[in-house]
């Protein structure tokens, strides 16, 4: 595979991000996905995710969520104090700019297949994921324990795509209440969606470089994901 290294972007607010691309090697144009960092930057995981994602035939582009006060910071996940300052950093104005300008440039690429744009996340980068399907027009987004997503809600009628929701059982970081507060709006707004609440799971399960990693629950849900990308990102069941 080729062309798996940081490019640099243009923002909409006249910043500029650094991104990780991951794009398939076979001569055709490929739909693409938004991979959304962990709040722990875009670390060896979320490029193990792209590459991932390659393999299976996607245009991959991992944005620097942190670019307005470090370029490509990455903290270490025992050291999570020390990421405050990028993390309180961040707000929704930011995010819809850095969102907005990967869909802007994966439409300038050969590589990319016009109108297949999905979206996935993890952690910090699950909500983000919900937002990005608020704002582009996705055919599909997943969110992985996507703590504080219950704060865009209210967005719930803007959802352009399918969503699929995995939530750990075990997370003390993501209670019960703010994941029906979600749910119940996304079910309210009658968007499509899934949610997969894996009882034995914790927050972080499908990162094998946390403790709380779980290789039988990431082996579940990495399947399912791949099944709900492939139906709706190279398969058109958009009307």
């Amino acid at each position: 595979m080729t062309n798996h290294a940081f490019n640099t972007v243009s923002v909409p607010d006249g910043s500029s991000m650094d991104v990780y691309t991951a794009f398939p090697d076979d001569a055709g144009p490929s739909p693409a996905i938004i991979v959304l960092q962990e709040a722990f930057g875009v670390n060896s995981h979320i490029r193990n995710i792209s590459e991932r994602l390659c393999s299976e035939g996607y245009a991959v582009v991992a944005p620097d969520l942190f670019h307005r006060t470090a370029k490509r910071v990455e903290i270490a996940y025992a050291e999570f104090a020390a990421n405050m300052s990028h993390f309180q950093a961040i707000t929704t104005e930011g995010l819809e700019a850095d969102l907005t300008a990967c869909a802007d440039w994966l439409k300038t690429q050969d590589q990319v297949q016009p109108g297949r744009l999905g979206a996935i996340g993890f952690c910090l980068g699950g909500r983000v994921a919900f937002l990005a399907n608020t704002i582009l027009p996705l055919h599909a987004a997943v969110s992985y324990y996507g703590g504080r997503t219950e704060q865009y809600a209210d967005r719930a009628d803007r959802l352009q795509g399918p969503h699929l929701f995995f939530w750990g059982g075990l997370d003390k970081h993501i209670t019960t209440d703010q994941i029906n507060t979600v749910i119940n709006a996304v079910k309210n707004a009658g968007k499509a969606y899934t949610d997969v609440r894996i009882s034995y799971a914790d927050h972080g399960f499908n990162c094998d470089e946390r403790s709380s990693y779980n290789p039988e629950a990431a082996a579940e849900a990495w399947a399912h994901t791949l099944a709900f990308l492939a139906g709706r990102l190279k398969v058109d069941r958009r009307k």
